[in-house]
């Protein structure tokens, strides 16, 4: 019954598309209430971590900064700051994260998103030499298609699936080791899932799970974990 989806890819913008790092400098203002950038930056007490080498950069890895524990999972799956995990993180943070506690609603339009990437890039070290994904490497838009998100989906399919996921994550909602997935929202369910599915996210188990979940199945498991107390 599981099948794997067909998924639309489109070009990540590539280092030979002209970006502007003074008009990203402008779209840091969207940022500068919570992160700080230059020099200084990684002393300075703000509400989100500093900004200065981000690129090439473990997530969840500014000492002394208090991250979500969402973020430190994110970290411990092996989450780096690319070019690529940057702009899907920008695009909307809670596709790439669903509990981050970054309260941002995400930057829709990929020029000016590239612009910001060009503008921190300019205080990480080595600027050439930073790891990223290579030039030629297609991504996928994280955010579901509406259609998905309106889906109502079948409780009781989902209790029947349920049995497999439950081989990993705790029925009662614990969360020791691995994250709960009771509880939730249906539309943060399905844009978890499909953020695995496209490999958006980097966990490989969960990569490979969604991969072979249909667009219904995704929808029938949030149905029955969302009711899960």
């Amino acid at each position: 019954m599981f099948f794997s989806a067909v998924l639309a890819l489109s070009l990540l913008p590539s280092e030979t598309q002209a970006v502007d790092a003074g008009t990203g400098n402008e779209a840091f203002e969207l940022c500068a209430s919570c992160h700080a950038i230059g020099k200084g930056a990684e002393e300075l007490e703000a509400i989100g971590p500093h900004l200065n080498g981000i690129f090439g950069r473990r997530a969840g890895s500014v000492r002394g900064y208090s991250y979500s524990k969402a973020m430190r999972r994110a970290s411990a799956d092996g989450l780096v700051w690319t070019r690529e995990t940057l702009d899907v993180f920008l695009e909307n943070p809670r596709n790439l994260v669903s509990r981050t506690k970054m309260s941002f609603d995400g930057i829709e339009t990929q020029e000016q998103r590239a612009d910001l990437l060009a503008y921190l890039r300019d205080f990480s070290d080595n600027p050439r030499d930073i790891p990223e994904a290579e030039p030629t490497a297609l991504r996928t838009d994280p955010e579901p298609p509406p259609e998905l998100l309106t889906l109502d989906g079948d409780r009781d399919y989902g209790e029947y699936l349920a049995s497999e996921c439950v081989t990993c994550h705790q029925p009662d909602g614990g969360d020791e080791g691995i994250p709960s997935i009771t509880g939730w929202p249906n539309s943060d369910f399905i844009r978890a899932m499909h953020a695995y599915k496209v490999k958006a996210r980097p966990h490989p188990v969960m990569r490979m799970v969604a991969g072979i979940l249909s667009d219904e199945e995704i929808a029938a498991l949030a149905a029955y974990f969302g009711e899960v107390e």
